[in-house]
C-alpha cells in the first residue's frame, strides 16, 4: 500500500513541489569554498557602542556610520559571534533596549577588488532583532528579524578604487513590538515619584532572555558574476530506487549549461543529469535514517552542480556541492512515518543559550550538545523557539537527529499580534526559513508558532493562512504549531497535520500533587484525539530542579521531584504511544537564562542538564528510557519486514 501511494505521490508531489518553488524568490545557499568560491569569516573583536541617549537615536542624528566609530566617541571591544548582554561589567548593557552599533574593518584580497568577474557578498548569519548595514558609510541592507541570514552584494563598493579594505557598520535594535516575531511591548513608567523621566521597560510573553547582538558569523564570500543562486531538492523512494528531484536557479546569465552529479559517500558517481530541473534515479539507494533507527543512519549523498555560463567577459564556471539525504515523510491518523516506517520522537527541546556568550554560536558548545544528545539516546529535538544556526542543522543531517524546525512565533498572545501587519511579517519569516532549511533531510516538520493564544477569534484565520502558505512553500513536509490551549477552544489546530501539546501537570497547577498526573494526561490525549483524529506529540513537559536539592518524599525543585514527575508522564506515554501518540520532547535539554523574576532563580531550571551541561538525576532516567525505546524500534523493524500497520497515509 505504501509503495503504491509513493509512486502516485512521486508525480503529484513533484507538481506541488514546483508550485512551491515559484513562491520563493532568490536563494540562500550556505556559503562554501569551492573551485569558484571563497569565504572570509569576520569573527573576532568588533568595535561596539550602545546608544544610551534618551531617544536611542543619537547614532543616526550624528551619523555614526559615516566615519570610523572611534571618531564619534568611546567604544568597547565586542566578540562576534556573541550576545552583547553578558560580556561586559556594565549592568545597563545587560538589560539594554534600543540601538547598538558594531563596526569592523575587513581586509580584502587583491583579486576580489581587481577582478570585475568576481562577485563579493556580505552575509550576516543572525542579527537580533532589526539590522541596518553600511559599507564605507553607504547603506547596503536592512533586515527585520533575528535567527535568519541576510546578505548584500557589495561588489561595486569594494571594486571602485579598488580598495584594500572596507569598513562594515551594523546597527541593531532589539526592541520588540506587538508586530515583531517574537512580539513584545514597551511599557513607559510615567510616575515620576517612582521612576526617572522617560523610564521604560521591555515586556515579553516568552520565558527566555531576549539576548541580542550579532549571534552568528558575519562573513564575506565570492562567486563568479554568473553563479548558482539556489538549489532545491525533494526526494522520494520507489521500491528500492531513490528519486532526487532537483531545481537549480542561475543568476547573471541567460546563456548557460548545468551539469549535475550525485556521488555516494565513497565518492562514486551514482547518477547524472543536465539542465536546471530534473530527476536523478538511484538504484538500491541508501536511505537517510534517523539516529538509532537503522544500523547505518544519516546516509548523505553529495549533489555536485557545475555551471558553465557565457558573460560579456567570456565563459565562467561556478561549482557548488549540496549534501542530500534520500528519505520520505508521511503522516497517518495515528503515525508519523519516515521511509514508510513508524517513527517515535524521543528527544528534547533546546535553546541556543550558554554562559557569557548568550546566544552566540560556539563550535565546542555545539559539539558537546550533540555528544550529550547521542549519549542520551535522543533522536529528535525542536528548535524552540526560533530557527537555530545553519551549522546545527548540518550536524543534524550528519548524525541523524530529526528536527521540528520552529519559527520565532513565540509569545503571540495579544490581539494586536494577530493583525494583518503581524501576519504579513510572519509569512515572510516562514519564506526565509523554508528557503534556508528546505534541503535538510533532518527537518521533517515545520512549526509556525509556540503557545499562541489560539483561542482568540482572529487566530483561526491567522493560522489557516499561515499554515496554508507554509505548505504552499514546501508541500513535502507536514506543518504544525505547538499549543497549550484547551482542545475545545483552539481555533488553529484544525489546520495542523500533527498536534503538538505542551502541558505541565503538577507544576504550574496542582503543584506538588504528582498523583493527579496520570489521570490529567490521559484525559488530555483522549480529548485531543477524539476531537481531531491526528497523531499527537507531547511537545513539552517537565519540572524545575535545582542541582543538588534532594528531598524524599519528593518536593518541588528537588531532583527527586523532577524525576518522579517524568516517571508519571512516562506511564501514560507508554500506553498512548501504542495508539496515536508519536513523540515526547522533554522541556528542557539544559537550564537557560530568562528575565529576572521571583519565580526564576537565575534562569529556568527545567533542564535535565545544567547550563554548564552537567547531568541531573533526570538525565540518567531519560537515558535509560530513550535507549529502551530505540531498542524496541530496532526489534520491531527486525520482526516486521512487511508493510507498516495503520491507516492509509497522507504522504508529503
Amino acid at each position: 500500500m505504501l509503495r503504491g501511494l509513493a509512486g502516485t505521490w512521486a508525480v503529484l508531489g513533484a507538481l506541488l513541489w514546483g508550485c512551491g518553488l515559484a513562491l520563493l524568490q532568490g536563494g540562500m545557499l550556505y556559503p562554501q569554498e569551492s573551485r569558484s568560491r571563497e569565504r572570509k569569516e569576520l569573527d573576532g573583536l568588533w568595535k561596539f557602542r550602545a546608544d544610551f541617549s534618551q531617544n536611542r537615536r543619537q547614532g543616526f542624528e550624528q551619523q555614526w556610520y559615516r566615519t570610523p566609530l572611534r571618531e564619534s566617541g568611546p567604544s568597547l571591544d565586542m566578540p562576534v559571534p556573541s550576545s552583547f548582554n553578558d560580556v561586559g561589567q556594565d549592568g545597563r548593557l545587560r538589560s539594554f533596549v534600543g540601538w547598538v552599533w558594531y563596526e569592523r574593518e575587513a581586509a580584502l584580497p587583491q583579486r576580489w577588488t581587481e577582478d570585475l568577474g568576481t562577485r563579493v557578498v556580505l552575509r550576516i548569519g543572525s542579527a537580533h532583532y532589526y539590522a541596518i548595514v553600511w559599507v564605507n558609510g553607504v547603506h547596503v541592507a536592512e533586515h527585520e528579524g533575528g535567527h535568519l541570514p541576510f546578505e548584500a552584494d557589495i561588489s561595486r563598493l569594494v571594486q571602485s578604487g579598488p580598495l584594500s579594505s572596507c569598513r562594515i557598520t551594523i546597527a541593531i535594535n532589539n526592541t520588540l513590538s506587538p508586530n515583531t516575531l517574537p512580539p513584545g511591548t514597551i511599557l513607559y513608567k510615567t510616575d515620576t515619584s517612582k521612576y526617572p523621566k522617560g523610564y521604560f521597560v521591555q515586556n515579553t510573553n516568552f520565558d527566555f532572555f531576549n539576548y541580542a547582538g550579532l549571534h552568528r558569523t558575519v562573513l564575506l564570500y565570492t562567486t563568479p558574476t554568473a553563479y548558482i543562486d539556489d538549489i532545491t531538492v525533494a526526494t522520494d523512494v520507489d521500491q528500492d530506487t531513490g528519486l532526487v528531484n532537483y531545481q537549480i536557479l542561475v543568476q547573471g546569465s541567460e546563456h548557460f549549461q548545468l551539469e549535475v552529479c550525485l556521488l555516494d559517500e565513497e565518492g562514486t558517481v551514482v547518477a547524472k543529469g543536465t539542465g536546471g530541473r530534473g530527476q536523478l534515479q538511484v538504484p538500491s539507494a541508501h536511505l537517510w535514517w534517523p539516529y538509532l533507527m537503522h544500523e547505518h543512519p544519516a546516509y548523505l549523498y553529495s549533489l555536485e552542480v557545475k555551471l558553465t555560463a557565457q558573460t560579456a567577459a567570456g565563459f565562467v564556471s561556478d561549482f557548488y556541492t549540496l549534501p542530500v539525504g534520500i528519505r520520505t515523510v508521511a503522516v497517518t491518523q495515528s503515525q508519523f512515518l519516515i521511509n514508510g516506517k513508524p517513527f517515535y520522537f524521543h528527544g528534547v527541546n533546546k535553546h541556543e543559550d550558554a554562559d557569557i556568550r548568550g546566544k552566540g554560536f560556539d563550535w565546542p558548545l555545539l559539539v558537546k550538545d550533540f555528544n550529550l544528545l547521542r549519549w542520551l539516546g535522543a533522536n529528535a529535538f525542536r528548535t524552540s523557539h526560533y530557527p537555530y544556526a545553519e551549522e546545527v542543522m548540518q550536524l543534524c543531517d550528519r548524525y541523524g537527529i530529526v528536527v521540528i524546525d520552529e519559527s520565532p512565533g513565540v509569545g503571540i498572545v495579544l490581539a494586536q499580534s494577530y493583525s494583518n501587519v503581524s501576519l504579513q511579517h510572519h509569512l515572510e519569516v516562514m519564506e526565509e526559513m523554508v528557503r534556508r532549511d528546505k534541503n535538510h533531510p533532518s527537518v521533517v516538520m515545520w512549526s509556525v508558532a509556540n503557545e499562541p493564544a489560539s483561542f482568540l477569534k482572529p487566530a483561526g484565520f491567522y493560522f489557516k493562512t499561515l499554515i496554508a502558505h507554509t505548505k504552499a512553500l514546501d508541500p513535502s513536509r507536514p506543518v504544525t504549531f505547538v499549543t497549550n490551549s484547551n482542545y475545545e477552544a483552539d481555533l488553529g489546530v484544525p489546520y495542523v497535520d500533527v498536534i503538538c501539546v505542551n502541558s505541565y501537570y503538577s507544576w504550574y497547577h496542582d503543584y506538588g500533587h504528582m498523583e493527579v498526573i496520570q489521570l490529567q494526561l490521559a484525559t488530555q490525549f483522549e480529548s485531543w484525539y477524539k476531537t481531531y483524529q491526528k497523531p499527537i506529540i507531547q511537545s513539552e513537559y517537565g519540572a524545575e530542579t535545582i542541582t543538588g536539592f534532594h528531598e524524599d518524599p519528593p518536593l518541588m525543585f528537588s531532583e527527586e521531584y523532577q524525576k518522579g514527575l517524568l516517571e508519571q508522564y512516562h506511564v501514560v506515554l507508554d500506553q498512548k504511544r501504542k495508539e496515536y501518540v508519536v513523540g515526547e520532547l522533554i522541556w528542557n535539554f539544559a537550564d537557560f537564562m530568562t528575565d529576572q523574576s521571583p519565580q526564576r532563580p537565575i534562569g529556568n531550571r527545567k533542564g535535565i542538564f545544567t547550563r554548564q551541561r552537567q547531568p541531573k538525576s533526570a538525565a540518567f532516567l531519560l537515558r535509560e528510557r530513550y535507549w529502551k525505546l530505540a531498542n524496541e524500534t530496532k526489534c520491531h523493524r527486525s520482526a516486521v519486514k512487511s508493510q507498516c500497520v495503520g491507516n492509509s497515509p497522507f504522504t508529503f
